[in-house]
């Protein structure tokens, strides 16, 4: 079954989050992530399996949610490159398909994101992770949490990376930015969340405009289940 092809900004909204209340402010900090990963709360992920849309066989996979530690944390995100076989283009975490050499979970997510953008690992504090979230095209992902001290210098991989950008953590676990959408393809009734993002000019350069950053699916899907984790 070929995956789906489709403008997913075509997908007209079906109903947004913000009658839920955000993440507070207290909560989005280091030393309150820290206290939350070591005293976690009871709760359940929201977004656990999509519907399938592939016969591949099943992978091991991890993400990796850098946190940097700036005025306020910012999330660390990257576009996938168009020439990429899957998910071209689409925002993304730093992450990918295990190695038999990995450790475990966290050592392919940090394997990974040095891969993809150089990201050091001596930068990165590992928190803890989430659970597993199973994507339509059959990759068992492990998101790993963590924070980054700043002052590292990234190089994205051309391969793999188009572009990287942060978004303020507090914007993604603000349920107002969350939208549903809802759309059937080849007979299956499938549902995902979208949280667009529209990443400021840079005032430094006169000739920089805004640019929607557009987060959906399996990356919007595992964000919700942290703004679970955070709000529990």
């Amino acid at each position: 079954m070929p995956l789906p092809v489709f403008d997913p900004r075509s997908i007209p909204i079906s109903g947004i989050d913000s009658h839920l209340a955000g993440v507070a402010l207290d909560r989005l900090t280091p030393q309150a992530l820290r206290q939350r990963f070591r005293h976690p709360p009871l709760w359940a992920p929201e977004h656990s399996v999509e519907k399938s849309f592939s016969d591949r066989q099943p992978a091991l996979a991890s993400v990796l949610l850098p946190l940097v530690m700036r005025e306020e944390l910012m999330l660390l995100l990257t576009e996938r490159s168009h020439n990429l076989s899957t998910h071209s283009g689409q925002i993304a975490f730093p992450g990918g398909r295990t190695d038999d050499s990995d450790q475990d979970a966290v050592d392919t997510a940090l394997r990974e994101a040095e891969e993809e953008i150089a990201l050091p690992r001596h930068h990165v504090e590992v928190l803890g992770t989430l659970p597993t979230y199973v994507t339509g095209s059959a990759f068992i992902i492990t998101p790993v949490v963590a924070l980054v001290r700043p002052g590292f210098e990234l190089r994205p991989n051309p391969g793999e990376v188009a572009d990287v950008f942060e978004v303020p953590l507090n914007y993604l676990m603000n349920p107002a930015h969350h939208r549903r959408h809802e759309s059937e393809f080849d007979g299956v009734f499938r549902q995902w969340l979208s949280m667009p993002y529209t990443e400021p000019a840079d005032e430094a350069c006169l000739a920089s405009e805004s640019r929607e950053r557009y987060i959906w699916g399996a990356t919007a899907g595992m964000l919700r289940n942290f703004y679970r984790f955070l709000s529990a």
